[in-house]
């Protein structure tokens, strides 16, 4: 029998994040566009492409029956500006200098899509850096953590080193806040452990 849950997410910090609730899921591989539509709001940008991950998750079980389908998706936002995944290490570089002694907005939004039903699940993290200079940016860099990371960095990785403080969800910046995703399990009637 397939599992009623599936993470629409190719993200391993997803799947770790989700597998410490205790539930059991399958991993759905989704192809969504990720661009952010003339005047809409970092927090409608992030929950709309949220959804539509677990909404291309769902179709792509079709037919569905009592499937249901978790879509996360996880944005760092500076003065209005999404920070996306850098292309490359100047990229990565350029958003570390931005990020430097201030603080940023890191969005997760998840939803949980069946049938019939869809939830969502909003979390809003203050993450404020530490001034950085030239050599500390050139070597975090250097390491390779900054690729495939939202706003250039990972907060569970050698980025906690320049996180001066943070007030909000550790989860919610590593990608999947845990708080906010198992109340958003439990009342679409699936029970993390705990």
């Amino acid at each position: 029998m397939r599992p009623v849950l599936h993470l629409a997410s190719q993200s391993p910090r997803r799947r770790q994040l989700l597998e410490q609730l205790g539930v059991d899921f399958a991993v759905l591989d989704v192809d969504v566009p990720e661009q952010r539509a003339a005047g809409e709001s970092p927090r409608d940008y992030v929950s709309r492409v949220a959804r539509d991950k677990a909404r291309a998750g769902l179709a792509a079980l079709a037919p569905a029956g009592a499937a249901r389908v978790l879509g996360a998706d996880t944005e760092v936002v500076l003065d209005d500006e999404v920070f996306g995944k850098p292309r490359d290490a100047a990229g990565a570089a350029a958003m570390l200098r931005r990020l430097s002694g201030r603080t940023h907005a890191v969005i997760s939004a998840v939803w949980l899509v069946g049938a019939g039903a869809e939830q969502c699940e909003l979390c809003v993290s203050q993450v404020r850096f530490a001034t950085l200079d030239e050599a500390v940016i050139a070597a975090y860099v250097a390491t390779g953590e900054p690729f495939g990371k939202a706003g250039g960095y990972a907060i569970q990785g050698r980025g906690a080193a320049m996180v001066a403080h943070l007030d909000g969800s550790y989860s919610g910046v590593m990608g999947l806040p845990l708080f906010e995703t198992a109340r958003l399990l439990r009342a679409g009637g699936i029970s993390p452990a705990g």
